[in-house]
C-alpha cells in the first residue's frame, strides 16, 4: 500500500515517505535508535525502536517480492505474466460480451525449444527468447497483449475487434512465425529457430473466462508441436478429450513404474570363441495385467510422449546393478550387464555423478556397466552437453557400445570422438549372413575396421545357428539374439546361465590326447 498526502506541504511529506519506502535506508535504524538514546534516554529509544519500523512498514519499505524477481533480458522486460494475462483476458471477454466485439488467444511455442537450451547455454536461449519477444510484438497491433510463458512460450491476447475469424487467426500465425524465422546472431553463431502456434477464437472457449481461453490456446500448441515444426493449429473440443485422455494414460504409466510392472528382461551375450557368458543386455518389458507382456515398440513412444523416459533409465538402471550385484553373491559370473540410455538422460551433464553413486552404493566397479547408446545419438549430435556426458561416462570407467552399428552412419571421427569400446552390429546385417554374400562382405568390412580401432565386436540378432556359425568364421567375438537366448526375467537368468555351464562342461575337449 502506498500513502500520498495532500495540501500545501504534500510533495515534500509525499517525498519524504517515498524516501522511507527504500529497504537501504533501515541500515541506519540502529544508528537511529541509538541517537534517540542518547539524547533522550530509556523513554526515547522506546519510542523511537517501535516507531521506526513502523514508519517503514506503512511507507512500504518491506515489500520484498519485486526485489526478489529474476532479472530478464531487455526483451522480456515489460511482458506481461500468466497471472497477469488472465485477468486482463477475463477484462477483454467481459467488454466482447457488452460491445458485440470479440478476441482471441494465441500461443506460440519454439521448436526444439529444450535442444536449443543444451546446444547453446541458457544465457544464450534467454537472448533468443527475448529477440523473438521484440519480433513479437513488432509484429502485433497496438492493444495487444503479449505474455511470456514459464517454459518458454509466448501468450497473446488480441485486442476485442469487430469480427475474427478463422482465416484472420491463420494469417496472423503465420505472420508470427515469420516474424521470428530471420537468423538471429549471437557471439558471431548464426542461431535459426522456428516456431509452432496453436489459437483459440473467444467464441470457440470451452468457457467465456480469460483462463479457459488460454488453456484451449495452450492445447492447440502442443497439438501444433506434435505436428511441427512450424505447425498452426485452431483449438477442437476433442483436444481436451485428447489431453484427458494422455493425462489418464500418463498415470497408468506412473503406476507401472511405480509398482514394477515395467522391468528389465536380460538377453544373454555369449563369445563366439569360447561359448561362455559375456555379459547381459538390460530390455524393458511391460508385464500389463490385462494385455501380458509388452515390448519397448508398443508403450516407448507413450512414455517419451509423457515425459517419462528418464524415470524408466532410472528404473532399469537400478533393477540392472541390483540384479547383477545378487548374481554375483550367488556365485553367477556375469562380466558386464548393458543398460540403454536415451539422449535425454545424455543431456543431464550430471550423468556420470549419478552413475558413480549407483554403482559405489551397490560395491560395483564401472567397468561392469555398459553403457549402450545408439548410433544415430553418436552420429547426429553436435551437443556439447552430450559429449561430454558421454567423455565423463568413458572416464569414469563404464564402457561406450554403439548400439545398432551400421544404421546411423557414425564416423570412424565420431567413434573416437566418444572412447566406443565396443560395437554392436545391427540385426539388418545379421539376418541370412550365412547364405547372402553381400551381408557377408558388409560384416567382414565392419569387423575389418573395428579389429584397425581395436574395439570389440558383438552381432545382434542371430536367430539361426547357422548365423551363429558364419558370424565366428568371420571374426564376429561375440553375439546376440534368439538363437542364444531370448529376453528372460530376473527369475529365469540363474536357470539359464547353469543349464548352460553344465551343457558346456558335457562338451567333449578338442586337442587333448586321449588317454
Amino acid at each position: 500500500m502506498i500513502y500520498r498526502v495532500n495540501g500545501p506541504w504534500a510533495d515534500r511529506l509525499n517525498w519524504m515517505l517515498n524516501q522511507f519506502r527504500r529497504p537501504e535506508l533501515m541500515v541506519f535504524l540502529p544508528a537511529i535508535t541509538l541517537a534517540a538514546f542518547w539524547l533522550g534516554g530509556e523513554e526515547s529509544l522506546i519510542l523511537t525502536a517501535l516507531a521506526a519500523p513502523l514508519i517503514f512498514a506503512m511507507a512500504g519499505a518491506f515489500r520484498f517480492e519485486q526485489a526478489l524477481a529474476p532479472p530478464m533480458p531487455d526483451g522480456l522486460v515489460g511482458l506481461a505474466l500468466r497471472q497477469q494475462l488472465i485477468p486482463a483476458m477475463d477484462a477483454i471477454m467481459a467488454d466482447t460480451a457488452a460491445s458485440g466485439r470479440t478476441t482471441g488467444c494465441l500461443v506460440l511455442r519454439l521448436d526444439d525449444h529444450r535442444s536449443l537450451a543444451d546446444r547453446h547455454g541458457r544465457a544464450a536461449m534467454a537472448e533468443v527468447l527475448a529477440r523473438c519477444s521484440e519480433r513479437i510484438c513488432s509484429a502485433l497491433r497496438e492493444g495487444d497483449l503479449v505474455a511470456r510463458l514459464e517454459d518458454g512460450g509466448f501468450a497473446l491476447a488480441l485486442a476485442p475487434q469487430r469480427r475474427i475469424d478463422l482465416e484472420a487467426m491463420v494469417q496472423l500465425s503465420a505472420r508470427l512465425q515469420a516474424a521470428v524465422s530471420p537468423p538471429i546472431h549471437l557471439d558471431g553463431t548464426r542461431i535459426y529457430v522456428t516456431a509452432s502456434v496453436g489459437f483459440c477464437l473467444a467464441a470457440r472457449a470451452p468457457a467465456a473466462t480469460g483462463s479457459a481461453l488460454l488453456e484451449a490456446a495452450e492445447m492447440a500448441a502442443e497439438n501444433a508441436l506434435r505436428h511441427g515444426p512450424g505447425a498452426i493449429r485452431a483449438y477442437a473440443p476433442e483436444m481436451s478429450r485428447q489431453r484427458a485422455d494422455r493425462d489418464g494414460f500418463r498415470h497408468v504409466l506412473e503406476l507401472a513404474l511405480d509398482e514394477g510392472q515395467i522391468r528389465p528382461h536380460f538377453q544373454p551375450q555369449i563369445s563366439t570363441d569360447t561359448g561362455e557368458v559375456t555379459g547381459l543386455e538390460a530390455l524393458a518389458r511391460w508385464n500389463h495385467p490385462e494385455r501380458g507382456l509388452l515390448t519397448p515398440g508398443e508403450f516407448l513412444p507413450a512414455l517419451e510422449e509423457a515425459g517419462l523416459i528418464e524415470r524408466l533409465g532410472e528404473t532399469m538402471l537400478h533393477a540392472s546393478l541390483q540384479a547383477l550385484k545378487e548374481w554375483d553373491a550367488a556365485g553367477l559370473r556375469v562380466p558386464v550387464i548393458g543398460v540403454n540410455f536415451s539422449g535425454g538422460e545424455l543431456r543431464n551433464p550430471r550423468l556420470a555423478e549419478k552413475l558413480k553413486w549407483e554403482l559405489d552404493r551397490f560395491g560395483l566397479m564401472p567397468d561392469r556397466l555398459a553403457v549402450e547408446i545408439l548410433e544415430t545419438v553418436v552420429a547426429h549430435t553436435d551437443n556439447d552437453v552430450v559429449v561430454q556426458t558421454i567423455a565423463s561416462l568413458a572416464r569414469l570407467g563404464c564402457g561406450i557400445d554403439l548400439d545398432d552399428f551400421g544404421t546411423g552412419h557414425a564416423s570412424i571421427a565420431n567413434i573416437r570422438r566418444f572412447s566406443v569400446r565396443r560395437i554392436k552390429i545391427d540385426r539388418s546385417f545379421v539376418t541370412r549372413i550365412d547364405s547372402d554374400r553381400d551381408q557377408q562382405k558388409m560384416v567382414s568390412a565392419i569387423l575389418s575396421m573395428a579389429d584397425r580401432l581395436s574395439l570389440e565386436t558383438l552381432a545382434e540378432g542371430v536367430e539361426t545357428a547357422a548365423e551363429h556359425a558364419m558370424l565366428a568364421q568371420l571374426g564376429c567375438q561375440q553375439v546376440q539374439g534368439f538363437w542364444i537366448g531370448r529376453p528372460m526375467p530376473y527369475e529365469a537368468v540363474r536357470p539359464w546361465i547353469e543349464a548352460r555351464r553344465k551343457a558346456q562342461a558335457a562338451l567333449p575337449r578338442i586337442g587333448r590326447k586321449a588317454v
